[in-house]
């Protein structure tokens, strides 16, 4: 097991590495406009998890992860051929769930912040159920104890 420095520092490399080769441009066509997000490296610095976004539709998306898988060994080469290691590690690469997370994050607020205007505005006209102020309040000193 690789120390936590030396699997962030990997993780960080192969992710520039991905970046640079992709910025350069790949021959596939299907390739959009893809943002490397994060790179996650197991303990053994076996296997790296690659996780991308894309700019675009769904059908932009799906062309663009066909076309990273078809371009895997070529990247896993490049990889290896700037990395020092023994093992070059495997590569995965994974849609990054950002934008969708993103969005539903979104609509929520937006469902809160209409919640909230339609609390306020039933707040606004509302009175108290019992006495405006139901706290027992401190006997004065001019009063008197009443007797039993």
């Amino acid at each position: 097991m690789a120390g936590a420095d030396r699997v962030a520092k990997m993780a960080d490399r192969i992710r520039e590495i991905i970046a640079q080769r992709l910025e350069k441009g790949l021959r596939d066509p299907r390739l959009g406009f893809v943002t490397i997000t994060d790179v996650r490296v197991t303990g053994d610095l076996q296997h790296a998890s690659v996780f991308f976004t894309v700019y675009g539709s769904e059908q932009e998306r799906a062309d663009s992860a066909a076309a990273l898988k078809a371009a895997t060994g070529m990247l896993r080469t490049e990889v290896g051929r700037q990395l020092s290691v023994r093992l070059t590690p495997t590569l995965e690469f994974i849609p990054d769930a950002i934008p969708e997370n993103a969005a539903a994050i979104d609509a929520l607020l937006r469902e809160a912040a209409t919640r909230d205007a339609e609390v306020a505005a039933l707040a606004d006209g509302a009175e108290y159920a019992g006495e405006p102020d139901p706290y027992v309040q401190p006997r004065s000193h001019d009063e008197e104890p009443e007797d039993e």
